[in-house]
């Protein structure tokens, strides 16, 4: 019985853990999907007056808060 519990518990962590809340931000189109291990930035947001592009695009990508990959141009 006691494993049922460990099992159990252990799933609802991980649940807890990776599951992730999206939020939308008001910049272009930009969606930030948040867990407590990760966090994912869709970015799709208007580019400063000025600059050739239109839109920035990309994706950022961060495990515990740190950085690990970003190809945002």
């Amino acid at each position: 019985m006691k494993g049922k519990a460990i099992i159990g518990v252990s799933i609802l962590l991980a649940i807890i853990l990776l599951i992730p809340i999206p939020m939308r931000l008001k910049d272009g189109g930009t969606v930030v999907y948040n867990a407590i291990l990760y966090r994912v930035e869709d970015v799709h947001r208007l580019a400063p007056v000025g600059s050739e592009q239109e839109y920035i695009e990309g994706t950022i990508v961060k495990l515990l808060g740190i950085e690990v990959f970003n190809n945002v141009e």
